[in-house]
């Protein structure tokens, strides 16, 4: 009797083994797709270069020159506007950006915003070659993505990997969640901050803005989905308009009877410690004391969830705050102020 692990002959009626498959071809498509990116997306990447204006940079991110590399960027209009990193270009002077042709010019700072940790540039007189924006909703974990920067000052570097993981939520250095991140196993180092994370196709879909120093292979980057947002309201207003409530508030743990009395399981809530005097939840009627359940009748639990809430709103939008107070429940139309 044939041993059960003897190739099984199609003749006998049996399944045919399968054709083996040539490791040289599929190389040569991943490479071909690689390649290609690079090729059509490689000019739209510059290295930004910076000088602090108080001191020397910090030999150990900036080279520890007059004016070093800090990080990258991404053309993403022709007229010249560049999209980067807010943490690459926050407190210096002297911005430029040097394409890969060898020139380089003079970058005026647009407009930053912390709390998403991007920052628009702008030169003049130039007509530039601009990547192209694409749709980070679109993303699936385990699709290829390439990332082109300039790590330690190294211009023009690709690396190359997969998404490992959407949705993930970052903290920025405002304090605010960078919510949607894209977290990826590209290989990325100081430098590469605010350079592309590319499709297959060549479509911007984040900006590389963090890596975690003791792991391998763990990078985020800002969805485009967001930057597309950014970019806007930084050409408009030089700024990023949020809503704002006008509160300071702490969160408190939250007992079981009063989970049943707001009918949510939460285990925190948000308690109001002090309002902003003529602000927009101290002109609604709220007070100090007062717990906030839900905004736009979306339980919350925290000031992350508040912060969520309030980003689909603009300064002057009507949001509804759901409060607790002296064992009742109200409703207020808070008119949102600007953060």
């Amino acid at each position: 009797m044939d041993s059960i692990l003897s190739p099984v002959n199609a003749g006998d009626g049996g399944r045919a083994e399968p054709a083996p498959v040539d490791d040289t071809e599929l190389l040569d498509a991943y490479s071909r797709a690689v390649t290609t990116v690079v090729d059509r997306v490689g000019p739209s990447v510059v290295s930004i270069g910076v000088k602090r204006p108080d001191r020397a940079p910090d030999a150990a991110y900036h080279g520890g020159d007059e004016s070093a590399a800090a990080g990258s960027g991404v053309i993403v209009t022709p007229d010249g506007f560049i999209l980067t990193n807010d943490h690459v270009v926050n407190g210096f002077s002297d911005i430029r950006a040097t394409f890969t042709d060898g020139r380089s010019a003079v970058a005026e700072v647009i407009g930053r915003d912390p709390a998403t940790d991007l920052a628009l540039l702008k030169v003049h007189n130039e007509v530039l070659p601009a990547a192209v924006l694409g749709d980070s909703d679109r993303l699936r974990p385990g699709q290829l993505v390439i990332a082109l920067g300039n790590p330690f000052g190294f211009q023009n570097t690709v690396s190359a990997g997969i998404v490992s993981a959407l949705g993930r939520s970052l903290r920025s250095e405002s304090g605010r969640l960078i919510e949607g991140i894209v977290q990826s196993d590209v290989a990325m180092n100081p430098g590469n901050s605010g350079g592309p994370l590319l499709d297959s196709a060549g479509r911007v879909v984040g900006i590389n803005t963090a890596i975690i120093r003791s792991g391998q292979g763990i990078s985020f980057s800002v969805p485009v989905n967001t930057a597309r947002f950014v970019i806007s309201e930084l050409v408009r207003h030089q700024k990023v308009r949020r809503a704002k409530l006008g509160i300071a508030a702490k969160v408190r743990p939250v007992p079981r009877r009063f989970q049943r009395a707001i009918g949510h399981d939460a285990p925190t809530v948000v308690e109001i410690v002090d309002l902003e005097r003529g602000g927009p939840a101290a002109r609604a009627g709220l007070q100090s004391g007062d717990f906030i359940i839900a905004v736009d009748d979306i339980h919350v639990s925290n000031m992350d969830d508040i912060h969520r809430e309030l980003s689909v709103h603009e300064p002057g939008a009507e949001v509804r705050i759901s409060s607790w107070r002296r064992g009742g429940e109200r409703m207020v139309i808070v008119v949102a102020g600007e953060a």
